[in-house]
């Protein structure tokens, strides 16, 4: 499958771009739209850790 991104790497991308979208928000003082990016980079970086957990036994 060359050239694609595993699961990890995708949510790992995500969290970034929901980061600096964060930072954004926050530049041009949308308080309600930081609120829901950071929730929604909240679930990225808990289904990355799940994520990451559930790699151990995968075959």
């Amino acid at each position: 499958m060359g050239g694609t991104l595993s699961r990890e790497d995708e949510l790992k991308e995500l969290a970034s771009d929901l980061s600096r979208a964060v930072e954004t928000a926050r530049r041009v003082g949308l308080s309600t739209t930081v609120y829901l990016l950071s929730m929604a980079l909240v679930e990225v970086r808990e289904a990355a850790a799940d994520n990451a957990g559930n790699d151990d036994g995968a075959a």
